[in-house]
């Protein structure tokens, strides 16, 4: 199974006892659960466990659903990209709500980041008002995925265009100055430096090839006849 996102070290331990014991399936612990994601909301952390543990309360006990609660769950689940809490998420709903909407258009958002198409997430996000209602109650949302995207690129270059960047970013002008400036990158002539990582960094392949000694002798042997 794939793992979810780190354990954020503000988890109190109530929810921790829940996610951790047999009350997890207790659904008259749900009101505990859905206060504790309105704290993620406002306080930009993002307890995956105990998020799935609501979706998981919500599939056996189809009555106590809210979408709401089930949208802001899909949000916090977008800024934690690339960790797979999204699709989690995503496999404790039933068939309906995938189809429907709102969830529909979180989806979308997911597969253009997932595609690496950042600038095309964010024309997408922009180009319809619908989408900063669907993430307006989790707070420094825009900032997570802009968090997220200079992670991926950190990954990637060592040396971007700042136009590039910016159109990743969804930022210009002062505003990507200062976010190239907070990440500890340098900008010279259009152009940004990121530091050598080990992720960035290029790697040196090493060839080998085996020869068995009896082809060696062969070689060896041809040598001797010619």
């Amino acid at each position: 199974m794939a793992r979810v996102s780190n354990t954020p070290a503000s988890r109190p331990e109530v929810i921790q006892s829940l996610i951790d014991g047999v009350d997890r399936y207790n659904p008259d612990n749900v009101s505990i659960l859905e206060e504790y994601l309105a704290t993620q909301c406002t306080n930009k952390e993002c307890d995956a466990m105990a998020n799935l543990a609501i979706l998981k309360l919500y599939q056996f006990n189809a009555h106590l659903t809210n979408d709401q609660v089930v949208n802001n769950i899909l949000v916090k689940a977008l800024t934690t990209l690339p960790e797979p809490d999204f699709n989690l998420c995503l496999y404790l709903l039933n068939e309906q709500m995938v189809t429907e909407e709102p969830v529909v258009r979180l989806i979308a958002l997911q597969d253009l980041i997932e595609q690496a198409r950042f600038a095309d997430f964010w024309k997408l996000y922009e180009g319809d008002d619908i989408y900063k209602e669907l993430t307006a109650e989790v707070l420094g949302f825009e900032d997570s995925i802009r968090a997220n995207i200079a992670g991926a690129v950190a990954m990637t270059f060592q040396s971007i265009e700042a136009d590039n960047l910016g159109a990743y970013l969804h930022l210009k002008g002062q505003a990507l100055a200062d976010f190239i400036k907070a990440q500890g990158w340098t900008e010279s002539n259009g152009v940004v430096a990121i530091p050598v990582n080990k992720d960035n960094e290029a790697k040196t392949t090493v060839l080998t090839e085996n020869i068995k000694f009896e082809q060696l002798t062969k070689v060896i042997g041809h040598s001797n006849d010619a």
